[in-house]
């Protein structure tokens, strides 16, 4: 369009006249904007007519323009109307918008006159009671420095005075020792100089809070953020140090600060070095009041701490031990391995080395105990003294700076560092590994003691396994040197295996080994512990060898003579040895707690069925022995009349003879081997009422039975009663021999004269006194025509005297009463041969057994 250019909103028109007078082009570029695109660039052709030409052309464009503005306004004049009416509306409420702003600015104008100028006059004053108020607190601040300064010299002349003359001035005093103030002052003086000691810590304490104190004490309220900004630099409270009548007061302070400060340390040596708790207390309210009291205990427990460390380390230093006992021997240098005396002995200084090693074990539990001590007092006053003012603990005031409490730093210390060095120590000597080792029972006495001496200043039961925890490498070394010992012990006794079996000596041996190694470790209940474990592990490895020893086949068991086998005597010394073995073990049951003898009670038990695993099978082939033997009576025809028995006929029959030669076999082959003391007798006894019971049951039922049999059972019941006696005598039974068996040895003695009774009297107790019930009925049964309950149930004689052996009384006599009616129910309407005699004594005997029972 030819009206672009003119549109446009950066046209000028000067420079579009200018432009068409010089006959150049028109560049205009439009002006750019952050939210406006970049718009082209609008260039107008050089004039090629003359000027005259173009005004002709801009007025006719100029009548153009106008031809369209009446043609708008023509079209548009009601609402131009409408708008001229609004704009004139419009000027009327814009002057009285005009008006009003002229008086607003009024308004304000009178305002700031009546605000800001008072305002500014009183900030002036502000600024001025300000400047009163630092110079005041200045002045307070000084006042209350002079105040105290003064005291503090007052103060300073009171300890002077308390010290004596002899001690110099305060400026002069250096390092003063706890030990001799309390030699040279009395106590009333010494602790009136406490006092002036904690008075004087305190006006130094708040001397210093003074000097650092630089916050203004002003009482006006709080100013708007700009003007507290603005003065800030007027706010500062003015520093003491820089007021000349403080700074006099400097070098006083200094001189006071450096004394109080050397007699509190004085006093906490003294206190510590003494364990006088009322010095401590002192030098720790000393302390308290010079604002130092965490840091004076965590120095404390440093050095104490460091103490422990550095005596354990010098302790195991073997290159020390080393000089020490060249230093103590005798010996000639050029007997000694130089390349060996800082760290190994050599055979000949062997014994200067443990000296001097336990020797400085001993003086190492003493320093330790002595530090603990000291730890626990210093803890103890700790928990005591208190603030007066808020009656806080000073323990929580040390804790400030300590990360655990002083004992349990201390435990601490000690079990790493004990632990630690003496690991160390053992791994680069040989020679202390199996000192501390070996002697680690008397390693652990010295700890005994060092708990003894500190048992008054706290219980100590934590920190005891936690110490002993840290040597808990020598405690394994000890225990795997018992346990080999014990080892050896058991290994020693088996050497000789099934052709040299152990025996008694070899049994005691162990038992002996065992009873030392636990008094070794008996003053201490945990290391009893850990042997008798040990002991437990040696026993069940001793019966386990044994017991792969023993033989259990019938060649062990064998009755065969006139020697016993070398099965059973190899099985009777191993017993032997267990046993004797097992019964001195036992008898450490009353001296030692349940708790240490129930770790090897169970190898105890092992042993002792062991033992009864062995002799059982054997005392059960002796019974079926001797049983046998019995038995053959009745191959023996005792049915005969006298007239029958042959002349010269009086003694002991075969069985018998057979008998007593077994009888005599056991004594001398089998028990004699069994040297077990009260077993062997208890044995013996045993066998003797099995002998007694079971000939008596077999004589009772012998059929049949004449006068001539009971003559040679008579016989034979002398026989036994002999060989019986040398049976028991062997073994040292007071006479009569056979009276201590009792019921046994009666029911032999009250067969003689049954064999020999009339029927009648069978049933009179006066006349079978001492007989069982059984052994009367089967002697009415022999004489009766009545069948024997063996006869009647088909079994032989051995086998029902097995079961009577193995069933009571009453069932015998059940069977015995099963019996009686069987009979009559078999001669039930004939002829009962005279049995009906025999039938009326058995129930009577019955009845009054039961009537007994």
């Amino acid at each position: 369009s030819d009206y672009d250019l003119f549109s446009q909103p950066g046209f000028d028109p000067n420079d579009y006249a200018n432009a068409i007078l010089a006959g150049e082009p028109y560049a205009k570029q439009h002006p750019k904007t952050p939210l406006s695109r970049p718009s082209k660039t609008v260039t107008a052709e050089p004039a090629k007519e003359d000027i005259s030409f173009v005004l002709k052309k801009l007025n006719i464009g100029i009548d153009d323009v106008g031809k369209q503005l009446k043609t708008v306004v023509t079209n548009h004049h009601e609402a131009l109307l409408v708008q001229a009416a609004g704009a004139g509306e419009l000027e009327a409420s814009l002057a009285a918008v005009r008006r009003g702003l002229t008086e607003v600015t009024q308004s304000l104008d009178k305002l700031r006159h009546k605000i800001r100028v008072p305002y500014k006059a009183l900030e002036g004053h502000v600024s001025r009671l300000q400047r009163l108020q630092l110079a005041s607190d200045v002045l307070r601040r000084t006042a209350r420095f002079v105040i105290v300064a003064r005291r503090l010299e007052f103060q300073m002349a009171e300890i002077k005075k308390a010290v004596g003359p002899g001690s110099g001035e305060v400026e002069g005093m250096g390092h003063v020792n706890g030990k001799e103030l309390n030699n040279t002052a009395d106590d009333e003086h010494e602790g009136e100089k406490e006092r002036n000691l904690a008075k004087a810590a305190l006006s130094i304490a708040e001397l210093a809070s003074l000097l650092e104190d630089s916050t203004p004490r002003s009482n006006s309220p709080a100013h708007s953020s700009h003007e507290s900004e603005s003065s800030t630099a007027d706010e500062q409270a003015v520093p003491l140090r820089s007021v000349n009548a403080v700074t006099a007061y400097f070098p006083a302070i200094d001189a006071a600060r450096a004394y109080v400060t050397t007699e509190m340390e004085n006093m906490v040596v003294s206190g510590l070095a003494t364990l006088n708790q009322s010095l401590l207390a002192s030098s720790l309210q000393t302390a308290f009041n010079l604002r130092q009291l965490p840091e004076l205990v965590q120095s404390l427990v440093q050095d104490l701490t460091e103490t422990v460390q550095t005596r354990i380390q010098s302790t195991f230093d073997v290159s020390r031990i080393s000089k020490e006992s060249g230093s103590k021997g005798n010996i000639s240098p050029s007997l000694m391995y130089k390349s060996r005396v800082r760290t190994e002995p050599t055979s000949l200084t062997a014994p200067q080395w443990t000296s001097a090693m336990w020797t400085r074990l001993e003086g190492l539990i003493e320093d330790l105990a002595n530090c603990c001590i000291k730890v626990y007092t210093l803890e103890k006053v700790l928990n005591l003294k208190r603030d007066p003012a808020s009656q806080m603990p000073f323990m929580d005031e040390a804790m400030k700076r300590l990360d655990n409490k002083p004992s349990s730093t201390f435990w601490t210390t000690l079990s790493l560092s004990l632990e630690k060095h003496s690991r160390d120590a053992a791994k680069g000597s040989t020679f202390l590994q199996q000192t501390l080792g070996i002697g680690y029972p008397r390693f652990l006495r010295l700890f005994h003691d060092f708990f003894a001496k500190i048992a008054v200043q706290t219980n100590t039961s934590p920190e005891t396994v936690l110490v002993l925890r840290s040597v808990a490498q020598f405690e394994a070394f000890y225990l795997a040197r018992s346990l080999n010992r014990l080892n050896e012990s058991v290994g020693q006794a088996m050497s000789g295996g099934a052709r040299a079996p152990p025996g008694t000596a070899e049994g005691i041996s162990i038992a002996r080994t065992v009873a030392n190694e636990l008094d070794s470790a008996k003053f201490d209940p945990l290391l009893v512990k850990a042997v008798a474990k040990n002991v437990g592990v040696a026993l069940e490895g001793l019966v386990a060898r044994i017991d792969a020893l023993i033989i259990r086949d019938r060649s062990a068991m064998s009755m065969l003579g006139p020697t016993a086998s070398p099965q059973l005597a190899l099985n009777a010394q191993l017993v032997v040895a267990l046993h004797n073995c097992w019964t001195r073990l036992t008898k450490l049951g009353y001296e030692y707690p349940a708790s240490v003898f129930g770790a090897f009670e169970p190898a105890i038990h092992n042993m002792q069925h062991t033992c009864e695993r062995t002799y059982e099978p054997l005392l059960m082939a002796i019974r079926r022995e001797i049983s046998s033997i019995i038995a053959r009576l009745h191959r023996v025809d005792f049915g005969k009349a006298l007239d029958d028995l042959p002349p010269g006929m009086g003694g002991a029959s075969v069985y018998m003879k057979e008998l007593v030669d077994k009888l005599t076999f056991i004594r001398k082959e089998v028990l004699s081997r069994y040297t077990i003391g009260d077993i062997t007798q208890e044995w013996t006894t045993q066998i003797v009422k099995y002998v007694l019971r079971t000939f008596v049951t077999h004589v009772s039922i012998a059929k049949p039975l004449g006068e001539s049999g009971k003559l040679q059972l008579t016989s034979d019941m002398t026989e036994l009663e002999f060989a019986l006696n040398a049976f028991m005598a062997e073994y040292g039974q007071n006479a009569p021999k056979l009276d201590i068996i009792g019921d046994e040895y009666r029911s032999l003695r009250g067969l003689r004269p049954l064999l020999f009774l009339d029927n009648a009297h069978l049933a009179l107790p006066e006349f079978t006194a001492g007989l069982p019930p059984l052994v009367v009925l089967h002697h009415i049964l022999v004489r009766s025509p009545i069948p024997l309950p063996h006869t009647l149930h088909g079994w032989h004689e051995a086998e029902y005297v097995r079961w009577v052996d193995e069933h009571s009384e009453a069932e015998t006599w059940t069977l015995i009463e099963g019996g009686l009616v069987h009979w009559e129910k078999m001669r039930q309407g004939n002829d009962k041969e005279g049995g009906e005699e025999y039938v009326h004594l058995a129930r009577a005997v019955l009845q009054h057994a039961k009537r007994v029972a």
